[in-house]
């Protein structure tokens, strides 16, 4: 039987699966629907122009279908978790923390165990959003190849949601409630009308997001079933960003100064977000640390500024590219100490050999 639940906000608290969860998700049982309602000015449009008219758009595209992969089939679930170490790295700035001392060996495990399963919540409600971001652009883009597009990255942020929500069944066994800044990126996108906004804030900036959390965690993680499950969101992430700076690039152009302006500072708007707002403190403060101390351990760890130097290698190129640094908006960046990563390669030079390599179960299997 199927029970549906209104509610106002996202959940705020943690929700756990054991063994008993899993199980009961395999047999008929009463499912509990929770939806928060949105509302949205959409604006969609008919095109009778069947024709392709962007030939890397197509392209794009055709690898979308040619790469199609199955959660189920392309993703080897029977690899064993990574053994514990005593030799485990500790929590970079954490570990030198009074605090930190305090906490026991098991403690210390769960804390790693349940900033993992934070981190990766966070990217199972982002691949939500995108879900519903790119439906919308299948019926507000304005162009044939755009339309045909967004529906492949819809199929595509489907597996992603799909892939995560099990991983974090399976191996984490809870998933951790949505970050309220990341919620509000999402609300942004999500409920305004013009379609070009979506394009910017989904392919350029929250695209661009995730795919700097992922490259930090495929290089970090010790997990080969996570490491193979981001490989393969990453090849799909990738595409996503390299359409939307291919499309966006002579649209934004053609647009009057003002309203470059509004998109270039809705653009930096979103940056100051990802760079001072996105850290979470929920696991620290769950064992006793503050938030400000949260903050500054993150503030001065490699991983944080990693991370962040990540996110705007890839963000800032692209935005140059699409024509979103203008010169009324450059101090603003600068302000922000970003601006060193504008001349680095942008995601319009596709590097088409990484995007075609065969997957990496399917090369196994045959060979």
């Amino acid at each position: 039987m199927l029970q549906v639940q209104e509610v106002k906000g996202p959940p705020t608290e943690v929700q756990y699966f054991g063994e008993e969860d899993l199980a009961h998700r395999l047999t008929d049982h009463d499912v509990e629907v929770i939806r928060e309602i949105f509302r949205t000015p959409l604006t969609g449009s008919y095109n009778w122009d069947y024709e392709a008219a962007n030939a890397r758009i197509r392209r794009l595209y055709e690898l979308g279908k040619r790469f199609n992969w199955n959660s189920e089939l392309d993703v080897d679930w029977t690899l064993p978790p990574p053994a514990p170490r005593a030799d485990a790295p500790e929590p970079e700035g954490f570990s030198d923390h009074p605090k930190w001392k305090t906490l026991t060996a098991a403690q210390k495990a769960d804390f790693m165990h349940r900033t993992s399963a934070q981190t990766l919540s966070q990217f199972l409600h982002g691949e939500q959003g995108a879900l519903m971001v790119a439906s919308q652009l299948v019926s507000c883009a304005p162009t044939h190849d755009a339309k045909l597009y967004a529906a492949s990255q819809t199929f595509d942020e489907a597996r992603h949601v799909e892939v995560f929500h099990r991983y974090l069944m399976e191996r984490c066994h809870m998933i951790y409630p949505i970050n309220p800044n990341l919620k509000f990126l999402l609300d942004k996108v999500l409920t305004d009308e013009r379609w070009d906004l979506k394009f910017i804030g989904m392919q350029i900036l929250i695209e661009g997001l995730a795919l700097a959390a992922f490259q930090t965690i495929h290089e970090s993680t010790p997990d080969p079933l996570l490491k193979q499950v981001i490989g393969l969101v990453m090849r799909d992430e990738g595409r996503h960003v390299a359409f939307g700076v291919n499309y966006l690039e002579d649209w934004i152009r053609s647009l009057p100064q003002d309203q470059i302006e509004e998109r270039a500072q809705f653009a930096y708007e979103a940056c100051v977000v990802m760079k001072n707002r996105l850290v979470s403190t929920t696991v620290a403060e769950e064992f006793g640390f503050t938030h400000e101390e949260a903050l500054e351990i993150n503030a001065r760890s490699h991983g944080g500024q990693a991370f962040r130097k990540f996110l705007f290698e890839r963000m800032i190129p692209n935005l140059k590219r699409v024509g979103l640094l203008t010169d009324a908006i450059r101090p603003k960046f600068e302000e922000l100490g970003v601006l060193e990563f504008e001349s680095l390669q942008h995601d319009g030079m596709i590097d088409w050999a990484v995007l075609e390599a065969p997957l990496e179960m399917k090369a196994r299997v045959a060979a």
